[in-house]
């Protein structure tokens, strides 16, 4: 009897293994602009015009000897360190300006998460799942005093990363969180389809790979799994060479909340949400109604007419995040 039991488990297995190895092979990457990929996508128009002068890079080494790119403006005695996580598919540089601006605030720190900017070592990939929440916890802790204030800083996928950091093995780093426009998940009422037609995923590959992780076989987990529509003249422009246009299964699942987002939305510190009306990827007035169901701990802020990307240079996103700072 038991070896029937054991054949038919093993049967099922083998059903299962064949079943997710055929939608993983089933779906390939395609060319990866907006204009290829024919759907909406983000504007980059004001991130590609100028502005803000670079701020210089430094690097910063990681437990597996690593060199996380990052900017570091040390600000004033006693200051709080801020830490900015960028978005999906760009670097740090998107918050020079930003970064600049609060400098006479708080110690600010802004990487080029690993897999991205100028030196990702692999472009779109990391080594396993929940490596940047590691590199984010090695950044705080090379740089934070004790006794420091910490605070983590996400603009879109970036805002995400940092929900997920707060209900991580690393949360108790966290004294605040700032989350721009974050993307929470797939399925989230915050998200529209697509993230607005930014984001082209692989689903039967993602099912597949995820059915393989549930049996713990990773080996494939540096497959493409998600691509994103880069603006043609972007990719064509003097910054095409920072751009990220796919990443891995374990880089886009590193990236966001857990499946189970709401335990990592409880275990946020005291936070500020700034969304604008106009976002072309997130639905800004379902964060509250959302978010409010599983943590007190947050304040919501629109700003009418502010696009996705346009909501990190907003002058009213400083000024909201200087108050918030300030009550911290």
């Amino acid at each position: 009897m038991l070896g029937k039991v054991l054949g038919f488990v093993g049967i099922s297995a083998g059903i299962s293994l064949s079943i997710a190895l055929g939608l993983i092979a089933s779906q390939r990457p395609g060319s990866v602009s907006a204009r290829a990929m024919g759907e909406g996508g983000l504007d980059f128009t004001r991130q590609m015009s100028g502005g803000a002068g670079v701020l210089q890079v430094t690097p910063v080494s990681m437990r597996d000897g690593f060199d996380l790119t990052t900017r570091h403006l040390p600000g004033p005695e006693g200051a709080p360190l801020l830490v900015l996580v960028h978005g999906s598919g760009w670097y740090g540089a998107q918050f020079d300006g930003l970064a600049r601006a609060l400098s006479d605030q708080a110690e600010v720190l802004v990487p080029d998460l690993r897999g991205h900017g100028a030196a990702p070592r692999r472009r779109g990939d990391v080594d396993h799942i929940g490596q940047l929440e590691e590199d984010l916890a090695d950044l705080i802790r090379a740089y934070a005093k004790t006794g420091q204030k910490v605070i983590m800083l996400g603009h879109s996928s970036g805002g995400g990363l940092v929900v997920r950091f707060a209900g991580g093995a690393y949360g108790d780093l966290l004294g605040g969180a700032v989350l721009l426009a974050p993307f929470l998940k797939y399925n989230a009422p915050t998200t529209r389809t697509n993230s607005g037609g930014w984001a082209r995923p692989l689903t039967r590959r993602i099912i597949g790979l995820t059915m393989l992780n549930a049996a713990r076989i990773r080996m494939l987990n540096h497959l493409t799994v998600i691509q994103f529509a880069m603006p043609q003249a972007v990719l064509d422009g003097p910054l095409g060479h920072m751009a990220t246009t796919a990443y891995s299964y374990r880089m886009n699942t590193s990236y966001a909340p857990r499946p189970a987002y709401e335990k990592d939305i409880a275990a946020l510190p005291p936070f500020l949400l700034i969304a604008g009306t106009a976002d072309e990827a997130f639905v800004a007035d379902a964060y509250e109604p959302l978010m409010t169901q599983y943590s007190s701990k947050g304040r919501y802020h629109l700003i009418e007419g502010v696009s996705h990307l346009d909501v990190v240079n907003a002058p009213q996103t400083q000024t909201l995040i200087r108050g918030f700072l300030n009550e911290l």
